[in-house]
């Protein structure tokens, strides 16, 4: 038996191929993620007339090329966790760390759990498209965590405790930003305050109403105060004033049609799976975070209950069992300095220091 360990790094790979106990077949030697490359290696592989199993880490997006070459070519493959590798190599004595070495390691990792490797099994279409869409959902999201800081920053100096007194709930639209919004239309409180309080009430109530939002008279009187009370650090006559928050506006509203473009594709992925009903119907999940959910776990069908959906995502409580000793409630212990560890006991469950 061969295990070939492929350490795969940005558009290139280092090989190794190892038989039992150290023997080398292949010293490790580098490949490029090109067609031709890849079909060298692939030539190789078929060559051998052993049993032989390909191993690799799950690095991202980077071990796709070659994942799905190999798996075209019906060559059994291996995807491990990362973390499983990390642990599988804190047991060597000797540390060290490069591509070649790492290719050593995985090819070793595969001769030692040769029976326990399981092979990977390609995700439908959907699935794939799914979490390819959450990712980006995702790094959109922060890019709009981003924007919000942009633009609190900028209201902070034009606008001081307008965020507090206008809050933008949850929509299920991303696009409906009421805060956002408003901005665009008065982005300075000299906007407001050289209209009379009447004439403003009815300015808000009407854009409100064409916007879709509450048209509350008591609303806009308070704005209307605030405007009068507050203290903008940057003039409003400065024309990079209005440049800058208009700037924060519109980098904010960009991203918020970017995200509703993405979730509204995954609602109609989502849609035409025969889970769907079984995730949406989970107590607290909605429109936005069902297809979320889908693109992380897939099929959640095959889950047998909910603690084994909580098992797989890492947040149960691990068994601790000791000769006669085993736990079943949590126990605080630890140091008041460095903080409480939990820990279940069967006998307390008091938080008590040691």
């Amino acid at each position: 038996m061969i295990s070939v360990g492929v350490d795969v790094s940005k558009e290139k790979s280092m090989i190794c191929m190892l038989k039992p106990y150290g023997e080398v077949v292949a010293s490790p030697y580098e490949i490029s993620h090109t067609e031709q490359d890849l079909s060298k290696l692939i030539e190789t592989i078929k060559a051998i007339n052993e049993e032989i199993v390909v191993v690799m880490e799950a690095t991202g997006g980077y071990h796709l090329p070659v994942l799905k070459k190999l798996i075209e070519a019906d060559i059994f493959v291996s995807v491990i966790n990362p973390l499983v590798m990390k642990k599988y190599s804190q047991v060597a004595l000797r540390k060290g760390k490069s591509d070649k070495l790492d290719s050593v390691m995985i090819a070793s990792y595969g001769l030692d759990n040769w029976f326990k490797l399981q092979e990977y099994i390609s995700p439908d279409e959907v699935y794939s498209e799914l979490k390819l869409l959450g990712r980006q959902y995702d790094y959109y999201m922060k890019l709009k965590v981003q924007g919000k800081v942009s633009l609190t920053n900028m209201l902070d100096k034009t606008m001081p405790g307008i965020k507090a007194l206008i809050r933008s709930r949850q929509a299920i639209r991303p696009t409906k930003d009421k805060l956002n919004d408003f901005v665009k239309k008065y982005w300075h409180y000299d906007n407001i305050t050289k209209m009379s309080e009447n004439k403003f009430i009815k300015h808000y109530c009407t854009w409100a109403k064409k916007k879709g939002y509450h048209a509350q008279t008591d609303k806009a009187k308070d704005i209307y105060a605030l405007a009068n009370q507050g203290i903008p650090t940057l003039s409003s006559k400065t024309a990079s004033t209005k440049m800058l928050v208009l700037e924060s506006v519109r980098v904010l509203s960009e991203v918020n049609k970017t995200l509703e473009i993405i979730i509204t594709r995954m609602q109609e992925l989502a849609s035409i799976l025969p889970e769907y009903d079984v995730v949406i119907n989970m107590q607290g999940v909605g429109d936005i975070l069902a297809p979320r959910l889908i693109a992380e776990i897939g099929d959640a069908r095959r889950f047998h209950s909910s603690k084994a959906l909580i098992a797989y995502a890492g947040i149960d409580s691990p068994p601790y069992q000791s000769g006669n000793f085993y736990s079943t409630r949590w126990l605080c212990l630890g140091s008041y300095n460095q903080g409480p560890l939990l820990h279940r006991s069967r006998r307390t469950t008091a938080c008590r220091p040691p």
